[in-house]
Parts: C-alpha cells; sequence; structure tokens
C-alpha cells in the first residue's frame, strides 16, 4: 500500500516533503511567500490587514537586536527565522499545540533543522534560544494588547508584564499587505544573510 502524500509543491517548484524535509528543497523566497500570507492571532487582530507570521519575525529580530545590540548577523537569523517552518504548517495558537502534543511540535522541529541547515545556521545555544523566547513573548505582548484585544491585565498574566518598544519595534506594529509583508522580510534575510563589508 502506497504511504499517504506528505509534501507539498512550493512556488519555487520545489517539493517538501513535511515529514522529512531536505535543506535543498527550502528556498528562502517560499518562505517570505508564505509566513507573509499566514495570519498570526488565527487572524484576530484589528486592522485593514492580517498581522502576518512575516512581520511578527521581524519584530521580534528588532526586539532581540534591542536587548542583544552587539548580535552577530547570524544570530540575527535566527531571530528572524524562529517562526519560519509556519510558512507551510501554518500558525497555531499555543493553548491549541499544547493540545496536540508532540506531533505538532516534532514536525515543526524537523523543519527548523532543515531550514537552519539551508542557510547555514547552527543550532542554537541556550543563551540564543533564551533571548528568542524572550523577544518572541515581548512580541506577543505588544501585540496582544494593541492588536487582539487583550487587556493589559490579561497580558501580564499570560505573557508576563513587558515595556515599552523602542521606536523602531514599535513602527512594526501596523500591520502591512502582504506584498509589504513579504518583500520587508526578504530584504531584511538577505541584509543579514549578506552583510555589507566594513
Amino acid at each position: 500500500m502506497t504511504a499517504p502524500r506528505a509534501w507539498q509543491r512550493m512556488l519555487s517548484g520545489r517539493r517538501l516533503d513535511l515529514l522529512d524535509p531536505s535543506p535543498d528543497s527550502i528556498a528562502i523566497a517560499d518562505i517570505a511567500h508564505g509566513l507573509a500570507r499566514v495570519a498570526r492571532w488565527n487572524g484576530q487582530t484589528a486592522g485593514p490587514h492580517v498581522f502576518s507570521v512575516a512581520q511578527h519575525s521581524l519584530l521580534v529580530e528588532a526586539i532581540g537586536a534591542g536587548l542583544a545590540p552587539d548580535l552577530a548577523p547570524a544570530r540575527r537569523l535566527e531571530l528572524l527565522l524562529h517562526d519560519a517552518p509556519e510558512y507551510v504548517i501554518g500558525d497555531i495558537i499555543s493553548p491549541f499545540k499544547a493540545a496536540i502534543g508532540d506531533s505538532y511540535k516534532a514536525v515543526e522541529r524537523r523543519l527548523l533543522t532543515a531550514i537552519r541547515q539551508r542557510f547555514g545556521l547552527a543550532e542554537p545555544g541556550a543563551d540564543l534560544s533564551a533571548l528568542v523566547k524572550r523577544a518572541d513573548g515581548i512580541a506577543a505582548y505588544h501585540e496582544a494588547t494593541r492588536l487582539a484585544g487583550f487587556s493589559g491585565g490579561e497580558a501580564d498574566a499570560i505573557f508576563g508584564a513587558c515595556g515599552a518598544l523602542a521606536p523602531e519595534a514599535e513602527a512594526l506594529l501596523a500591520p502591512w499587505p502582504t506584498a509589504v509583508a513579504q518583500a520587508r522580510f526578504l530584504a531584511r534575510f538577505h541584509a543579514l544573510a549578506q552583510p555589507d563589508p566594513a
């Protein structure tokens, strides 16, 4: 009996096996395209456009850079790509991820490992993982209170209290049209992956 299909054809022409992803089947253009079309908060955000995972990723990278200003470009790429698997598996809110259990997380981990390999990124150490988690939590708090209808007290209880954002991060909270989010994510990736010589 033939195993069920577990691959998806990408617009780049690549065929991505979701259960056994190969780094060769991953392209940044596909990631940018997909993340710009995946809505944070299941689309339950204020404004004329969804707040996309691509824009969230840019926000997390900006917050992380503010927390650790001397972070090398490759380490900042880890911040930018922290939710990259969602370009093919979507953004599932944390309470539902917990209910699903390890199946979703296992697929997510395999995809993230292949993405890191594709772009020459090492597995992050504890310090970088903690920075990504902290920046992600700060982004979630501000998205929740500014875009998703949470009260400050509710967000404090779920995400932990957060201070104000720096102006460069604050500017990333107004949802963009899909094409803008895609282009800005892609531009930021290339700026970090191929930094200009000093």
